[in-house]
């Protein structure tokens, strides 16, 4: 044992290393100032307490929180953020696994531990029934047994840092310090270790009395006088093993716990031969296994021992819960593993204390478990309160809901060098590093899934835009320029670009301008792809003149204004385009109206032979009478057929004649498409949250979750191919070559219109090149969201390079322009979050970020540009399901907007609406006139969108800048700081680095500040701890404990 830090008066063998740890916490921690005088007296003299030193020097003082003192910071607080303020070059302590066992006997002789309780983050208790464990709840303790804990911690054995390898040394250590002290007799040493050597039994092991019964002796013959040390040894030995046991190895619960995880055991318990409370708190310095302690097998770190005389049965059983519920604290846990004495731990209690929420009794039922909340509040405030680290500001901390509040984060991606092609190089010098990573962190399961889902919204938005642009340009674009141009664009963007997570494809706005621009061409007589293949240079050019330029530093100024509005109508477009193609369906699919039950059941309908033969060679016999005959079909094979046995399909195409009412009746396509379409939009939803399900395990849940999508469409593919409704079928191009036969691969830049056109391309030129930025910077803007916790870092420039060396390449080959797809970018991202694999139960899996790699878009795009040669398998795929994905993807995509929350909450009465953080700051009536004020231009936009002014669609978009800047005239920052992002200004860092300084002056003179650590204007009141030990509660000052026991030695049992 290295360090033995009992902190017991008295012990002059130890008082040297004792003073020394003392004088070196002295000289990091300097004593405070003497307290000022009020109206010339002393505090003391005015009945004040004022924090006095310890005899050993040290000034803090945990048991000082009393309201009469002048400080408003308490010496338990100074203390800990000491302890957590200090650098640590080492790792982060590990999870802990705290596990209470109980004494308790078999049939009333044989005695032995039990497991009764286990922590990770909330308790789970052994039920009374003992075959179960209970679910995960939130621990409640009675602020009594927290006060009976600190007590045991005050007066017990403290061992920080004990070097030993087995449970029996450590026992014995144990013991001897409590003899050393005398908290021990000698003769009662067997008799404790002899008990606290007793065999363990988890809950996952079944109960083998023939075998407890056979093990040594029991507790009542250790009671003689005549047990030796050496039989106790050798009894209490055999119910010790040193190995985990198999149990421990097959435990499942093991995948609840990180691979580097400790233990923390806590054992309580009564014995008829001690008549004071035996109590010890151990760190061991290296995390040991010891043998089948803990059911898991994991290390144990620390050790908490508690027995006591009988009667005190319940007592002990809330104080092991007390500790173990601190244990599991992640403040306390940081405390625990890096306390250096007993006043350490006892500022950790003390600010565990600080922070407990008392319930009365008469209003709560403590035998009622309160259930795991969905979203818990961060331990990170209250750890920068005592590490010393800034706060967060105003509208950054995320709101109930998990929607972030902070927006993008404005760092060296959007920084503007005033070099040429300054941020393109940075972009590069910052992507390089993690471009073999970007190949290797797509090995995962996860990464198929997304391939699946991403690849058929891709083929179905390529094929539905590359039929509308051959509407538009009568063929000069059509399908297959649509594939071609997604494969080609969005794997080089996706392998070379500087965020591979975008996904390029056609746009709305894109579509509204070809057409324009195809009609303009065919009524002055251009060549429409010539004139097109000169805008496309042109706005390149443009495009590279902006990453020269670093202008897309512009982006910081794309609040959640902007971006909420852009990515809100994108959504609502693919959510509209969505229905629209399903009543167009049902448009060219009418309902049968006519219908009548006996068409039906009363089936007459014939195959006649036509009276007029076509592609006849030969008929024998009367063709009227339905008789055999010789048919010769267009194949030019002889079939001897029978008329009346024809199928309607038979029928139709041998050019026979239906005879019938019930000929005329179809099955309802409509019907069976639109129960297609919405059950894959319910399926893909359902499925996808079916990994919060409490069905089936972890991994199968998970699993589901993450092939959500493609399972839905796998099941409705085979509905409809079980019904054998003849739905509309998707329909992809067999052979590689133009659509229109009048163009090329390739288009010749001269030769089809005036010289003079080369030159005024340049104006349309403009349009793009703003249609191009605003697209694809937003999207990017929303992809780089600090909410997604990206890590390789974000590459505007070199994005928006790749787009204009794209675009080029697409002009010159007459394919489809392509720009970032707001609504399929997220549908990637959403596809590929990581969470925890490992979470405590009752525990919500915590998100880590986003699986960012190179692949998966990759291999996306080679799979459309293949899927040319896949059409045999893609035409089972009805065109509803397909539609269903597009309104999965676009509601999918609203989730997490606050711009839907704050649309919601137009509906709701005040007192129905939910707890979220801007309604605690901003008044309601500003919080509906900024959603107003949103509605209004996302209208604006929408009806832009459906007219022909489409073509200042780009224009508009860059409007809602300006829309927002001025809305800095109708809020105040603070408002705004919560609804939206607070626009940069050009001297905001000075400024926020002067508050910076001028915050932590006066932290240092702290006169008014509260330290609460969740609202800092909320003033705290501390428990006059030191008054509760005096009799009465106000005045005589002469009392001390020698002369009237405290309240807490009244009221506790160590």
């Amino acid at each position: 044992m290295s360090n033995n830090n009992n902190n017991q008066e008295g012990k002059e063998e130890k008082e040297e290393d004792t003073e020394e740890k003392e004088e070196e916490v002295m000289v990091k921690i300097p004593p405070p100032p003497p307290p000022p005088e009020v109206n010339g007296k002393t505090p003391a003299e005015e009945g004040t307490q004022v924090l006095k030193p310890l005899p050993n020097g040290d000034h803090f003082q945990p048991m000082n929180r009393s309201i009469f003192t002048l400080s408003t910071v308490s010496p338990a607080a100074e203390r800990i953020r000491f302890i957590l303020g200090e650098e640590d070059d080492g790792p982060a302590p590990p999870q802990l696994f705290t596990e209470l066992d109980e004494l308790l006997s078999v049939d009333g002789q044989e005695m032995e531990w039990k497991e009764t309780a286990r922590w990770i983050k909330f308790e789970e208790k052994v039920e009374k029934g003992g075959e179960r464990w209970s679910k995960p709840h939130v621990a409640t303790l009675s602020l009594h047994s927290l006060f009976e804990l600190r007590t045991c911690i005050e007066k017990g054995t403290i061992m920080l840092d004990m070097e030993a390898s087995t449970l029996p040394q450590v026992v014995e250590l144990i013991t001897d310090n409590q003899i050393e002290i005398g908290q021990l007799k000698p003769e009662l040493k067997d008799k404790v270790m002899y008990t606290l050597l007793r065999k363990h039994r988890h809950q996952t092991k079944k109960s083998n009395l023939r075998s407890l019964a056979d093990i040594g002796k029991t507790v009542s013959s250790a009671n003689s006088p005549t047990t030796t040390h050496k039989n106790l040894t050798s009894s209490s030995l055999n119910d010790i093993s040193d190995k985990p046991e198999k149990d421990q190895l097959r435990n499942k619960f093991m995948k609840k716990l990180p691979r580097d995880a400790e233990a923390s055991n806590v054992l309580v318990g009564e014995v008829d031969f001690l008549d004071t409370p035996f109590v010890a708190f151990v760190r061991l310095q290296q995390a040991v296994m010891l043998g089948a302690l803990t059911e898991v097998p994991v290390p144990t770190r620390f050790l908490f021992i508690l027995l006591g005389p009988k009667g005190k049965a319940k007592s002990y059983h809330e104080i092991g819960r007390a500790i173990a519920t601190l244990m599991s604290d992640e403040v306390f846990h940081d405390i625990a593993y890096k306390a250096k004495d007993r006043q350490d731990l006892l500022a950790g209690i003390d600010e565990f204390l600080d922070e407990v929420i008392v319930l009365p009794p008469g209003e709560w039922d403590p035998a009622i478990r309160i259930e795991p909340p969905k979203h818990l509040p961060s331990s990170d405030k209250r750890k920068n309160m005592y590490a010393g680290g800034d706060s967060q500001m105003n509208g950054d901390m995320p709101h109930e809901g998990g929607h972030g509040g902070g927006g993008h984060a404005i760092g060296d991606e959007l920084k503007k060098t005033g070099r040429f092609c300054g941020g393109l190089l940075l972009d590069i010098k910052r992507k390089a590093p993690f471009f073999i990573s970007d190949f290797t962190d797509a090995f995962h399961i996860q990464a198929l899934s997304a391939i699946l889902f991403i690849y058929l919204g891709t083929v179905t938005n390529a094929i539905t835009f590359g039929g509308l642009l051959g509407d538009a340009t009568e063929n000069m674009q059509g399908v297959l320029e649509s594939f071609l141009g997604t494969a080609i664009t969005g794997g080089v963007f996706c392998l070379l670009a500087g965020q591979p997570l975008t996904i390029l494809s056609s746009t709305g706005p894109v579509l509204v301008f070809e057409r324009l621009l195809f009609n303009f061409s065919r009524d002055n007589n251009f060549d429409y792809l010539e004139f097109r293949l000169w805008i496309g240079l042109w706005s390149a050019f443009l495009c590279l003149v902006l990453v020269a330029t670093d202008a897309s530093f512009l982006v910081q100024y794309f609040t959640r204004f902007t971006e909420e509005g852009f990515s809100c109508l994108i959504s609502f477009i693919f959510i509209y385009d969505a229905f629209k193609k399903m009543l167009k369906l049902a448009h060219s699919y009418p309902i049968n109206s006519d219908y009548k039950m006996e068409y039906v059941t009363q089936y007459d309908c014939l195959c006649m032979a036509p009276t007029v033969l076509e592609n006849t060679t030969e008929v024998v016999g009367d063709p009227l009478e339905g008789t055999s005959v010789w048919y010769w079909n267009n194949t030019g094979l002889p079939t001897n057929t029978t008329w009346s046995s024809l199928t309607k399909a038979e029928c139709l195409k041998y050019k026979g004649e239906l005879v019938g009412k019930s000929c005329d009746f179809v099955p309802d396509i409509t019907l069976m498409s639109f129960i297609l379409f919405f059950g894959t939009y319910t399926c893909s939803m359902c499925l996808k949250k079916f990994k919060t399900s409490p069905f089936f395990p972890t991994t199968v849940r998970k699993l589901i979750s993450d092939f959500a999508i493609i399972l839905a469409i796998l099941i409705f593919c085979g509905v409809d191919i079980l019904v054998g409704v003849d739905t509309p079928k998707l329909i992809v191009p067999t052979e590689f070559k133009p659509t229109s036969p009048a163009r090329g691969w390739f288009v010749p830049p001269f030769g089809g219109n005036p010289w003079w056109v080369y030159i005024a391309s340049a104006l349309p030129a403009l349009l793009v090149t703003i249609l191009v930025f605003m697209d694809q910077q937003i999207t990017a803007v929303i992809v780089n969201r600090k909410e997604h916790k990206l890590k390789k870092g974000a590459g505007y420039h070199l994005d928006l390079f790749w787009v204009a060396v794209l675009l080029v390449v697409c002009s010159f080959m007459g394919l489809p322009w392509y720009v970032a797809a707001t609504v399929i970018s997220i549908a990637h991202i959403d596809s590929l979050k990581m969470e925890t694999e490992t979470s405590a139960p009752g525990e919500q899996p915590k998100f880590l970020g986003v699986r960012e790699q190179r692949v998966t878009g990759v291999v996306v795009f080679i799979l459309t540009g293949l899927s040319v040669f896949m059409s045999p398998i893609l035409k089972f795929i009805p065109m509803p399901v397909l539609y269903g994905v597009f309104l999965y993807m676009g509601v999918a995509s609203l989730n997490g907007v606050q711009f839907m929350d704050r649309l919601k909450l137009l509906l709701m009465p005040a007192k129905h609406q939910p707890d979220l953080i801007y309604l605690r700051h901003v008044p309601l009536r500003k919080v509906h006139l900024f959603t107003f004020i949103q509605v209004l231009c996302l209208a604006l936009l929408w009806i832009l969108k459906s007219t022909v002014a489409a073509i200042v669609f780009p224009v508009m978009i860059l409007a809602l800048v300006a829309v927002r800047k001025a809305m800095d005239y109708m809020f105040s920052q603070h408002d705004l700081s919560f609804l939206d992002d607070v626009i940069p200004e050009k001297d905001k860092k000075k400024k926020e680095d002067e508050k910076k300084k001028n915050k932590r002056g006066s932290m240092d003179s702290d006169a008014e500040d509260s330290d609460y650590p969740y609202n800092e204007n909320v003033p705290s009141i501390k428990i006059p701890m030191d008054m509760m030990e005096q009799e009465p509660f106000l005045g005589d000052k002469t009392s001390d404990r020698e002369k009237s026991p405290s309240f807490l030695e009244r009221h506790t049992s160590c």
